[in-house]
């Protein structure tokens, strides 16, 4: 790209009428200020990212499932089991119990009921020393149940509801708030009113009204779901995976190989070259801390044993790190749901420098770079450009066919020639 071409002998005696030397070309650039930028190309693939499977605890056999790339939103039904809905709420916690107000133990009190000759109550006596149980009797014959402790639990007393508490149940309580239950309030106290919403849910559901939430009821996600496959079949048994989900938004995966993650930083912005041609803005989203074989299988966070420098994995092949890249304009990616991508990052970049074409350097005589001036320009190059109409230079950044230019006689709007 770069001409070698000595500048000694090229000027002085021309005879052309713009003063050019003999054979030189006539085509004049100028020398023009702009941002350089170096990019490095990777090849990727645009898609939902990885998939996950749902854990389904319910047990029974499948009676629907949803189709593979269907999208399904809080409240929505991802499943039936035994013809009964598994739901979807958002949520980092799995379900891993069942939701609903336990039974307290009955109250206890100090005193029995007696039939006294003044109709009184007979006050009963603690355990005794090994913690036995003890019965005492009023002088009309009445009579109390005392437990180990000395204290007396009332015959035929009503058990009374207890919540149950736990960050699972504020994670339960804020979906069932934001599907539009009310009534309760949001903590991490499952209550007699909390109930009361569910069986209010249950009834719009179709569902028994119980006021209980069994944990194969509901699974759990980060946000809305993009279904990619199914595993089962309508009629098999639901235990197991039978379903996996991956992101409803579109986004890029690239393996980068471990020696060369140095740009691959969150929040940085890249270009994506898609298959129909356009290029749109993507952001580093997520850059994987573990590095695998690119021949291994899975979604790249597998680790694997890399060599000495870390750059090659025990069975010889290169290890790479998975770098997902996102969108904030989802529109922007147009129909395409899949395919392969080409992603540009920036490894360099000077901003408002001068620039020629690359094609523009001559290689001095005397070593270094020179531009030759064009006839408008004046010449006058002196001894240093030893034909006196070149003018030296220094080169800075090589990007995109143009090459950063600087000297005390180099500046912006200089006409110079491009050398044949």
């Amino acid at each position: 790209m770069v001409s070698t071409v000595g500048a000694l002998g090229l000027g002085g005696g021309g005879t052309e009428d713009d003063g050019a030397a003999p054979g030189r070309s006539s085509h004049v650039v100028p020398v023009t200020r702009e941002t350089l930028t170096e990019q490095t190309e990777v090849d990727g693939r645009l898609g939902h990212g990885p998939e996950v499977p749902f854990q389904i605890k319910a047990e029974g056999t499948l009676t629907w499932l949803p189709t593979t790339g269907s999208t399904v939103r809080r409240g929505g039904k991802v499943l039936r089991v035994d013809d009964r809905p598994v739901i979807l709420l958002y949520g980092s916690l799995p379900m891993y119990r069942d939701l609903g107000v336990t039974e307290a133990e009955p109250q206890d009190t100090a005193t029995g009921s007696g039939g006294g000759p003044d109709g009184g109550t007979g006050t009963a006596k603690g355990g005794d020393a090994d913690g036995g149980s003890a019965s005492g009797s009023s002088a009309g014959g009445g009579s109390a149940n005392a437990d180990g402790a000395g204290a007396v639990r009332a015959a035929g007393a009503p058990r009374q509801p207890a919540p149950l508490h736990g960050m699972d149940v504020k994670q339960f309580e804020s979906n069932l708030s934001a599907l539009g239950y009310s009534g309760f309030t949001v903590d991490e106290s499952y209550t007699v009113l909390t109930a009361d919403a569910v069986k209010r849910w249950q009834k719009d559901l179709g569902l028994p009204q119980t006021g209980e939430v069994d944990a194969g009821d509901i699974v759990y996600a980060p946000g809305p779901v993009r279904i990619a496959g199914t595993d089962a079949l309508v009629g098999a048994d639901a235990s197991g995976n039978p379903l996996t989900y991956t992101s409803t938004s579109r986004m890029v995966t690239v393996n980068v190989p471990a020696t060369d993650t140095n740009w691959a930083r969150r929040g940085s912005e890249v270009a994506v070259d898609l298959p129909d041609g356009r290029s749109v803005k993507g952001e580093i989203a997520r850059v994987g801390k573990d590095a695998s074989s690119s021949g291994a299988s899975g979604s790249g966070d597998t680790a694997g044993k890399g060599g000495e420098d870390g750059g090659d994995s025990a069975d010889g092949t290169a290890a790479t790190v998975s770098v997902v890249i996102t969108f904030a304009d989802q529109d922007s990616l147009g129909r395409l749901e899949s395919g392969p991508v080409t992603v540009r990052h920036v490894v360099k970049q000077r901003k408002g420098v001068l620039t020629v074409p690359v094609a523009a350097l001559v290689a001095l005589a005397e070593g270094g770079y020179g531009l030759e001036l064009a006839a408008q320009d004046g010449g006058g190059g002196g001894a240093d450009s030893g034909a006196g109409r070149f003018v030296p230079a220094r080169t800075g950044l090589y990007a995109g066919g143009k090459v950063e230019v600087s000297g005390p006689r180099v500046h912006e709007g200089m006409k110079v020639r491009i050398p044949e």
